[in-house]
């Protein structure tokens, strides 16, 4: 069995995960705001500063738009 890597390593591998899902979500609605920096719409999306609460709130309204259709 291999050894569990270090939580620092693990963190920063979700991060970048995590980033790059906003990333994408930013690039979506980028689509439909002309003019409008990609700088902003992702301080929008992330207002806290944190990603992985930015992700979870934009996790948890694809799955009540889904639940909706």
């Amino acid at each position: 069995m291999s050894k569990p890597k270090p939580l620092p390593e693990r963190i920063l591998e979700l991060r970048a995960e995590i980033d790059s899902f906003i990333d994408a979500r930013v690039a979506e609605i980028k689509k439909t705001c002309p003019g409008v920096p990609e700088g902003a719409i992702r301080n929008t999306i992330v207002r806290s500063g944190c990603q992985c609460s930015a992700y979870l709130e934009l996790a948890e309204r694809d799955e009540a738009q889904k639940g909706a259709a």
